[in-house]
């Protein structure tokens, strides 16, 4: 079957994102609220789930659960937006208005995946 060329871009994106979770870790480490055990497992493991995500949104038998699957992940992943947003110390390096506008960004995220549900 084939899908069209936005799945294949969404599919890109999430297996690249998880890339960057394995060659760039100290990023995501950073931004763990303390309250999540074993920082550097949770960083792997997330990589690791979004490049399964991405990967099974290409194959016809997976894509519905991997789009359950990213919506479920991106609900997770609010926590950490709503703990950079409250944590003025440590994130005062960034402007206040992406900290607020990545949390939109999540349910649009959300949203796009969910789209793909009809094919």
């Amino acid at each position: 079957m084939t899908y069209p060329w936005h799945l294949y871009l969404m599919s890109f994106l999430y297996m690249m994102a998880g890339v960057f979770h394995f060659i760039k870790p100290k990023i995501y480490l950073r931004i763990m609220p303390k309250y999540i055990p074993n920082h550097k497992l949770m960083v792997y493991l997330s990589g690791a789930f979004e490049i399964v995500l991405g990967i099974c949104l290409c194959i016809p038998p997976l894509k519905n659960i991997s789009i359950y699957g990213i919506v479920s992940m991106l609900s997770v992943f609010l926590l950490v937006h709503f703990y950079m947003l409250t944590d003025k110390k440590k994130f005062d390096s960034i402007p206040k208005w992406i900290l607020i506008l990545r949390i939109p960004l999540q349910f649009a995220l959300m949203f796009w995946a969910y789209c793909y549900l009809k094919l």
